[in-house]
């Protein structure tokens, strides 16, 4: 009697005992079955541990390769390969092991990384973490296959970010401008409005001065249905959902599934970007989520834990996916990150927001005190800053004539926090007169500069505008950031 266990069969898949294609693999099947007719299935597993089957005395597998789980009815689901030595074999399944036994359960080794098909027909549709419909659609049909991990850019060939984007939001545009190419993520908190504030910048984002708009491919991670039906219905009653696609993985589906949702979203924005040189956004939410999801992987494989029991690896697996964004000198195309997490317990030294810090090029945070005041978007304005927005404001570009504007006004309001913290202690009535006109420009800048609707565009000339009737208010001579000739020309009108 044959071992099967043991036993390799170098046969095609089509040979094989045919598994039930079920409505989520047809991604899968039939397209690529001839470059999978070299694959090897092996029957039985030797252990099952949460999301990761693990599979001894296999030939020589890949890191990352893709393979296909068969349960004893013969439904199909996808997996990766996670671990992989001369000893043993661990695979990351991605829609749960439910239903799988250790002596019927089939891998099968397809011997290539797991690839999406992607075509430009994805705009206007909604998909699961791995890129297979969602919303009762067939597949569109893939113009090519790439492999969701990317692939590593020459950093000789990237472009250098300068292109000013205007979201329509004064506190981001005027105070921490988002540039062509750049990733720049905002910190939250539970109950914080940063779902609102990515939808509105999803529809409102352009690049100034040019006809082009923005394609946007949003992943959302580990979110609830009431969250993933607002963006959906945001995106459709804006009229802008012909240019999104949306990748979803829920609450209630595998959380495994999370750690290949943004590598499938990013995957279509690579494709928009550089090979039909559209200029994307790409929307993550929630990181957070997506952490935690790693986090349980490490815990059950089980690796000595760093901070927090994160993996050790966090840093360069956040940097994975941050950095597939930007420009290439060959291409006129770029990708924009916006990542959204939310910090737990609103701690910013969390290891979740302190190593996206490290990687990204600034970041926006959201301050709750502001929100309990009702102003929207809650953006605190010290502790958020964009790295990028000094070179993409100058001369030849957006506000050469208000160059020293936006750092004028975080002179300004750094002075009010202060003012602020004495008048808790002292009461305003013991302010100087000096110091009760920065209490007035506080209000003015937070009521009139940064609150606005959810549904208001402001252009940026209009944003410039505000910052200068909020400066009005100071006398001139604390003015000091400013040039002479700015103060002659915009603060006297």
């Amino acid at each position: 009697m044959v071992d099967q266990r043991t036993s390799v069969k170098s046969t095609p898949v089509a040979a094989a005992s045919t598994p039930k294609k079920n409505a989520q693999h047809t991604l899968l099947l039939p397209a690529r079955i001839d470059e999978l007719k070299s694959a090897r299935e092996y029957i039985g597993i030797d252990k099952i541990d949460g999301p990761l089957l693990f599979i001894k005395k296999t030939h020589n597998v890949g890191y990352r390769e893709l393979v296909e789980c068969v349960d004893g009815s013969g439904n199909v689901r996808l997996g990766m390969v996670l671990e992989t030595s001369a000893d043993i074999v661990v695979v990351q399944v991605f829609e749960g092991t439910a239903s799988l036994t250790l002596p019927e359960t089939r891998l099968r080794f397809s011997g290539e990384p797991h690839k999406l098909g992607v075509s430009e027909r994805m705009l206007g549709r909604v998909f699961n973490g791995l890129g297979q419909p969602r919303d009762g659609g067939p597949a569109p049909r893939p113009e090519h296959e790439l492999n969701v991990n990317g692939k590593p850019i020459n950093p000789t060939a990237r472009a250098y970010p300068r292109d000013f984007i205007q979201t329509g939001i004064s506190v981001i545009d005027g105070m921490n401008t988002l540039i062509r190419g750049q990733k720049l993520p905002i910190f939250s908190g539970n109950g914080l409005p940063h779902n609102e504030l990515a939808a509105q910048i999803a529809r409102q984002s352009k690049i100034h001065g040019a006809e082009s708009e923005f394609a946007v491919i949003f992943a959302a991670m580990g979110v609830k249905h009431d969250v993933a039906n607002f963006f959906i219905r945001s995106f459709e009653e804006s009229g802008v959902m012909h240019k999104v696609a949306l990748f979803l993985s829920l609450a209630d589906d595998p959380s495994i599934e999370r750690l290949i949702t943004p590598r499938s979203a990013l995957t279509l924005a690579e494709f928009l970007a550089f090979e039909k040189n559209m200029h994307v956004l790409v929307i993550l939410t929630d990181m957070s989520n997506y952490c935690e999801s790693l986090r349980e992987v490490s815990t059950i494989r089980g690796e000595i834990p760093s901070r927090k029991g994160y993996p050790g690896y966090l840093y360069s697996d956040l940097a994975e996916l941050y950095e597939r964004s930007g420009m290439l000198k060959s291409s006129s195309g770029s990708i924009t990150q916006l990542p959204i997490l939310t910090m737990p317990n609103d701690d910013i030294s969390h290891p979740i927001p302190d190593l996206t810090g490290y990687i990204t090029e600034g970041q926006i945070v959201f301050e709750r005190e502001m929100h309990s005041r009702g102003i929207y978007p809650p953006v605190a304005g010290l502790p958020s800053l964009s790295r990028l927005m000094k070179d993409g404001i100058g001369k030849e570009m957006t506000r050469e004539d208000h160059p020293h504007l936006a750092s004028q006004l975080f002179a300004a309001y750094s002075y009010v926090k202060d003012v602020r913290n004495l008048a808790s202690v002292i009461g305003e009535e013991e302010l100087t007169p000096l110091d009760n006109h920065y209490l007035e420009f506080g209000r003015a800048f937070e009521e009139k500069f940064i609150t606005q609707r959810m549904d208001e565009e402001r252009t940026i000339e209009q944003t410039l505008t505000l910052g200068w009737e909020t400066l009005r208010l100071l006398p001139a001579e604390e003015l000091t950031r400013l040039t002479e000739e700015e103060i002659d020309t915009y603060y006297a009108i």
